[in-house]
């Protein structure tokens, strides 16, 4: 059957009107759990779902690689874990193969052609057609797999498929993302929401319950036709249709055109040196790798103390808050969609690492407008904490950090109607007003201005470090602008503290962002967190702490040279599944 032909059976399904789900009834988020740990020679996937992981496994045991695995993950992903999980999204995928330099596959969204720099002045609903912008993951995967992959592209995608169809089990993660949103008056009202509401509401009207099961039909025929005939169908074919469609409908911006000219790139990573390891991360329009290696540079200007009896310091915390206030406001200043030259390596430097830590008072907070520089601040963007990452590792050594996300959860809630996948809600990463930059976070500078064609400036950062050769360490996290810090606190507690991963992904995490001007802390052992939040405070820090805050989700593994072994690291905080190829446990750490 051709693509012309398929084109032509495009299904529309009338959206059916479901019970609404009583809003009153609580919603409570699964409690603290513990990391789970794994460790293996043959290969480790670390996943925001089981699923995931153990179909990604299940890849490498059929002979496939670390990338061949990382293409099932993600699909796996798009059906058991909707609300980041995604083929109407995109991000970025770090992959080092053996004996070959470290590349990432940048398959960001693109802006619509329609667009200008002025196109969302004034504009104000962030669930809407109008904020996605063109899709990249299905290209993405496919560029990664015809670069490296195995195994045929079909066997990569069945298990999705399979999910899809005959349903996956809901755990207590996912029936509290679920519900999280159907429970929103919007979402529970809005016509524009109908769909979302058929695809992913309980059949009963009721809220779900762990052990419930999620049927996926029209994204099970979507998934059979990309496993047939591959990115095609999606960018040209019967999906193109279904997507431009529901653009015409919901008065959205991507046409044909936008769709058949997306590519996904495949680049060299960005690198910089701290002390024995190479780190690698994504390069622009991701500003996750620069700035990490920016902060970790900085670390290392400043040689922090290290402590066997606190997870955190308050030291540490100022000096580290201090380091993100800085690296921050050089993001919001230099980065957006552009090519690596000279002059931005040079703001992204060791020497610029260093002049910048020769700033940091070691007692006292810096006002964050007092190092705004030309950057004009008015008194008075925004990026969502909800994306997932994953890691992978096989029996060779060939690793992959990929991280990607539909920006804020379930994206913009639109989901194409007859084809049961989400858009994503990415435009609200360009900065919507050019030159305003306000104390409240929104940036108005010129890289990340819109344009046709352009991908809008990204968070994620999916991030492999190496000794010598060999691959040490893999991993990324979801948060919005949290992620950049979230992985520079790992690499912190394990390369500089030489802290075992999983205490470095089981601890608590902290934020600071340049703009708010204020620090952030996750409060898991409430008496601990408000004494360091009160020193800090002595110091000149406004500081938030939150019971409810949970920082980042840091699927991530580590590699000891010496022996070989792999061990892979599930963070507690969503849920996650480690998983290996000779699958051996190991001791979970204990949540206090």
């Amino acid at each position: 059957m051709t693509l012309r032909f398929l084109s032509l059976l495009v299904v529309f399904i009338a959206p059916v009107s479901l019970p609404a789900v009583r809003a009153s009834e609580p919603i409570t988020r699964p409690p603290r759990q513990s990391v789970e740990v794994v460790e293996s020679r043959s290969g480790i996937v670390v996943s925001e779902t089981d699923e995931a992981s153990a179909a990604a496994c299940e890849i490498l045991a059929q002979g496939g690689n670390a990338v061949d695995a990382a293409v099932t993950a993600a699909f796996v992903l798009a059906v058991t874990w909707p609300e980041a999980g995604n083929l109407g999204g995109g991000g970025f995928m770090m992959i080092a193969p053996p004996e070959d330099d470290v590349v990432c596959v940048d398959y960001r969204e693109t802006a619509p052609v329609s667009v200008t720099a002025n196109s969302f002045v004034g504009w104000t609903d962030r669930h809407h057609a109008r904020m996605a912008g063109v899709p990249g993951t299905v290209a993405g995967l496919a560029a990664a797999h015809q670069r490296y992959g195995i195994l045929p592209w079909k066997q990569l995608v069945e298990p999705a498929i399979r999910f899809a169809r005959e349903g996956v089990e809901v755990d207590e993660f996912l029936a509290w993302s679920l519900n999280s949103y159907l429970t929103r008056e919007r979402v529970r009202t809005d016509a524009q929401f109908a769909e979302f509401r058929r695809v992913y509401g309980h059949p009963d009207g009721r809220k779900w319950r762990a052990g419930d099961r999620l049927i996926q039909s029209d994204l099970a025929e979507t998934l059979e036709l990309i496993a047939e005939h591959g990115p095609a169908a999606f960018y040209e074919g019967a999906i193109a249709d279904q997507i431009v469609a529901e653009m015409q409908r919901s008065e959205g911006l991507i046409t044909r055109e936008d769709l058949q000219e997306y590519k996904a790139l495949v680049k060299p990573a960005v690198s910089g040196r701290f002390r024995e390891f190479t780190i690698y991360g994504a390069p622009p329009p991701s500003s996750g790798g620069l700035t990490v290696i920016l902060e970790m540079q900085m670390v290392e200007a400043l040689e922090l103390t290290s402590s066997s009896d606190r997870f955190w310091t308050t030291e540490q915390i100022h000096l580290l808050s201090e380091i993100m206030r800085r690296a921050f406001r050089e993001r919001a200043a230099h980065l957006g969609d552009q090519p690596i030259n000279t002059e931005l390596r040079d703001k992204f430097s060791r020497d610029r690492a260093a002049e910048l830590a020769a700033t940091i008072d070691r007692q006292e907070a810096t006002s964050s407008e007092s190092i705004a520089g030309e950057i004009e601040i008015s008194e008075g963007s925004y990026e969502s904490p909800q994306t997932t990452h994953f890691s992978v590792i096989d029996a060779n050594g060939m690793a992959v950090s990929n991280t990607y996300t539909l920006e804020q959860s379930y994206g913009s809630r639109i989901v194409v109607e007859g084809a049961g996948f989400l858009l994503n809600n990415e435009m609200g990463d360009f900065n919507w007003y050019p030159g305003y930059t306000n104390t409240q976070g929104a940036i108005g500078t010129e890289p990340n201005q819109m344009a046709p064609g352009k991908r809008m400036l990204s968070s994620q950062s999916p991030t492999i470090v190496k000794q010598g050769e060999n691959v040490r360490l893999i991993t990324g996290s979801p948060g919005g602008r949290t992620i950049i810090n979230t992985v520079f606190e790992i690499l912190v507690q394990t390369l500089e503290f030489n802290r075992p991963l999983p205490e470095a992904v089981d601890g608590w995490r902290f934020h600071h962002q340049w703009f708010p001007d204020h620090l952030r802390l996750e409060s898991l052992d409430d008496g601990e967190a408000r004494q360091i939040a009160a020193e800090l405070e002595e110091r000149g820090h406004e500081v938030r702490l939150s019971t409810g805050y949970r920082q980042g989700s840091a699927h991530s593994i580590s590699i000891d040279l010496k022996t070989g072994i792999a061990t892979g690291v599930a963070d507690w905080r969503r849920g996650g599944s480690a998983r290996s190829v000779a699958a051996v446990p190991v001791t979970e750490s204990t949540a206090p």
